[in-house]
């Protein structure tokens, strides 16, 4: 299949031929689960410290979001399409960290970190300064971290492009959601209000 063929051989180009020891260092750092971990909770409390109790609604958003992504990534496409992962499909892989015998699509590490990155840009990329800085610098970091899994070897550029797809698509819902229960239900206008209630 083209398709599939293509993505076989983008995987070579990013995962060997762009390959560099501080690239190498760069990727494994950026792919760590625990770095992720940190990197949420710092944005998070960016949402309170700056939004105070209005950061609560991006923040509830972004862990529903990063749920329901990870779910569809792993809990539904991994076992529904089980493609192998590259690091296992294909000979002289660069692998740069250890990996188990999971599935490969979607990828829930590009998922996550695109529904985080999402629900940012949605809430704060029309805001001052800095909250435009900080929706640069999270958007950059998830498509890093995206990239990172393609060069250390555990997903193909189709993976980790299904799981950006996943992940932009919950946090848009979500917040398309949300908006239409504060319009309709809870900032619904009284009825008989508006200009002419007085004439």
């Amino acid at each position: 299949m083209l398709i599939e063929q293509a993505d076989r051989w983008l995987f070579g180009v990013l995962n060997s031929r762009l390959a560099t020891p501080a690239m190498d260092d760069l990727m494994v750092f950026l792919t760590s689960g625990k770095l992720s971990g940190h990197i949420l909770v710092l944005i998070a409390l960016f949402m309170l410290v700056q939004r105070g109790r209005r950061g609560i609604v991006p923040l509830l958003l972004a862990l529903a979001a990063v749920g329901l992504s990870d779910f569809t990534a792993s809990g539904v496409l991994k076992p529904l399409v089980q493609r192998v992962r590259p690091c296992f499909a294909i000979e002289h892989v660069r692998l740069l960290i250890d990996q188990s015998h999971s599935w490969s699509f979607a990828s829930s590490h590009a998922a996550n970190m695109a529904a985080v990155a999402t629900t940012v840009w949605i809430f704060f990329s029309r805001g001052p300064l800095v909250e435009r800085a900080f929706t640069a610098i999270t958007l950059a970091y998830a498509l890093l971290v995206a990239f990172s899994r393609v060069y250390v070897g555990v997903h193909y550029p189709g993976d980790v492009l299904g799981g950006m797809a996943i992940g932009v698509a919950w946090a848009s819902i979500l917040y398309l959601a949300w908006s239409w229960v504060m319009k309709n239900f809870v900032r619904r206008p009284a009825p008989g209000g508006g200009s002419d209630a007085g004439a």
